[in-house]
């Protein structure tokens, strides 16, 4: 009987398992909660530089049922993940077109048990040459389909990763609506299809993911709660069979966040966002500095 590894998350694209070697249940690629204010608003046409700097740590692991695992679990990762956009002033169906690359630099600290594992260098990075932008008078949309590179640091032999050793598809619709009064409603909707680690013959299901924002604004300040849900539809299968009972992740987040606009340009985002429940993955908190320059 094959020993079923238990596989702890993905963070900021890191991947953590116990066991003989490293297999990716529960992953997720993409920062799940980087997305906030006005997600759905594009920038006029011209170039842009979005950075992201965040901190997770967690200190429990979730079985598929949501109960903590009997393990001794410390994570703390920290994420460098500049994201580059150039928006066109050419149309397509009505929108503007545009392209977004991203590519985050992680710091890895994990300890399970006895054994611990320290990675810093580039995750896997994420690119799109087909970025579509709408604009109404107070509603925004934008349609992206990205792909995941796995660019990021791996060997099948150590406990952790920062890259996952596998290509994954993400088409994504972000909308905002933002009325007269200032009240906003901003969510990117994201669903993740994963080609197989040929390392270790192990594709992680398909997932439907989230990053979600209700707020309130104020001239330069908005202010409001945020975070992201996540739900792997689709179970882990390696060497042809359904893992264990699927190993399907699940997590919620939810959290305050603040955003202050200089001079209409610059704009910077504060959150925390708390890991309210989860299966199959670790359980922890965000926190997150984001800025917005235009050049």
């Amino acid at each position: 009987m094959k020993t079923r590894l238990l596989c702890l998350a993905s963070v900021f694209s890191a991947v953590l398992c116990s066991g003989a070697h490293a297999t990716e249940g529960g992953v997720s690629q993409y920062p799940n909660g980087a997305e906030d204010f006005m997600t759905g608003a594009a920038p006029p046409p011209g170039f842009y530089l979005i950075n992201y700097a965040g901190i997770y740590t967690a200190n429990r692991v979730n079985d598929s049922h949501g109960h903590k695992l009997p393990a001794d679990v410390s994570i703390t990762a920290y994420a460098e993940v500049p994201r580059f956009i150039w928006i066109s002033p050419h149309t397509v169906f009505g929108a503007n077109w545009g392209m977004h690359a991203v590519i985050p630099l992680v710091d890895l600290d994990a300890k399970v048990g006895n054994w611990s594992e320290n990675q810093l260098g580039l995750g896997d990075i994420a690119a799109s040459p087909l970025v579509l932008t709408w604009h109404w008078p107070n509603a925004h949309l934008v349609a992206a389909l990205d792909a995941i590179m796995p660019t990021g640091s791996y060997d099948k032999s150590r406990p952790a990763n920062i890259g996952t050793n596998y290509w994954a598809v993400e088409p994504a619709l972000a909308a905002t609506y933002l009325s007269p009064e200032g009240w906003e409603v901003s969510a990117k909707l994201m669903y993740t299809v994963n080609a197989t680690n040929n390392a270790t013959d192990y594709t992680s299901g398909q997932a439907f993911h989230t990053d979600y924002t209700l707020g309130k604004h104020w001239g330069d300040l908005a202010v409001g709660i945020g975070g992201y849900y996540y739900q792997q539809t689709t179970d882990d299968m390696q060497d042809g069979s359904v893992v264990g009972d699927g190993n399907r992740g699940m997590a919620l987040a939810v959290g305050p966040q603040a955003k202050y606009d200089f001079g209409g340009k610059y704009s910077v985002i504060g959150k925390w966002q708390h890991e309210v429940m989860s299966e199959n993955r670790a359980q922890g908190d965000k926190f997150w500095l984001k800025a917005v320059v235009p050049f």
